[in-house]
């Protein structure tokens, strides 16, 4: 039995499509029985558990041979990076009680950096503490998410802009999270042994240009990368709800971006993905 947290969720959607797929017997972990019921139609169990309740997780891991293990954020939260520590306690502390035995955690890019790295620095978090906790680890470190890009793809539409904090002309690795989810599962599948580190990227490096010249072709209009300054991160980011420490943290980030800091632990072993920038972009339209 493998479980999967985040199934409603981009990645861990992608992970249980591809292990039912296979016919795997699969638990999802959702927060009420009404997200699960798609999944339940399908053929997965359901467990209804929160990450801030360790009881509930214990149960829901029980019995598991592994665990495709993400922490969706709560980037309301006043303290965040303290709440985003304190949900990744309880969930190391379920895999340490539930004894389940393989652990694949959905980390990022840099997650081996202790540094300035804004929201990264939870999933750094997460691979210490399940270092103590998980038997066997596999980490999964991907690049920037392709789907990212979702937000402001009406903006592409409507006015024929695609607002960026990323450097326009700079190549970054991309990747889409259909080839996260899929890497997630064959990797619980396989149940590796000790602790293993996979960085992720797409087909190729992709830079924003690059991506609105590609919408553009999708929607069949001109598009044009437009670079917003650093300034604007943390009114845009609180626009949508973040609190003020989130809000800021993502100027943290780009700010590493743009300084080139951000980058991975073992770049000539890098696991490609197989979903180009065109597909992904595609399918978001």
């Amino acid at each position: 039995m493998f479980v999967v947290v985040g199934a409603t969720g981009n990645t861990g959607s992608v992970v249980v499509e591809t292990l039912l797929s296979k016919k795997q017997p699969v638990r999802v972990l959702v927060r009420t029985v009404e997200k699960g019921a798609s999944w339940k139609a399908k053929g997965a169990e359901v467990a209804v558990a929160s990450l801030d309740d360790v009881s509930a997780l214990i149960k829901a891991f029980d019995g598991a041979t592994g665990v495709y293990l993400m922490l969706p954020p709560n980037y309301g939260a006043a303290a965040w990076l303290s709440d985003q520590h304190l949900r990744m306690d309880r969930a190391a502390e379920a895999v340490k009680k539930s004894g389940v035995q393989h652990v694949v955690f959905l980390s990022s890019v840099a997650g081996h950096m202790t540094g300035a790295t804004g929201p990264i620095r939870t999933a750094s978090y997460g691979e210490r503490v399940l270092g103590y906790s998980a038997e066997r680890l596999t980490i999964l470190r991907p690049a920037y998410f392709v789907e990212n890009w979702a937000p402001v793809i009406g903006a592409a539409k409507a006015q024929g802009i695609l607002p960026t904090f990323l450097a326009p002309q700079v190549k970054i690795p991309m990747i889409s999270t259909k080839d996260i989810g899929r890497i997630g599962a064959e990797q619980l599948s396989a149940g590796e042994r000790g602790r293993r580190v996979l960085e992720l990227a797409g087909p190729e490096e992709y830079s924003p240009d690059q991506v609105a010249d590609t919408l553009g072709a999708i929607l069949g209009k001109k598009v044009t990368a437009q670079h917003a300054p650093l300034s604007a991160v943390v009114p845009t980011f609180k626009s949508f709800g973040f609190s003020d420490e989130a809000a800021q943290l993502f100027e943290e980030m780009y700010a590493a971006f743009s300084r080139s800091t951000i980058d991975y632990e073992q770049p000539s072993s890098l696991v490609r993905g197989h979903v180009t920038l065109a597909e992904a972009l595609r399918a978001m339209v």
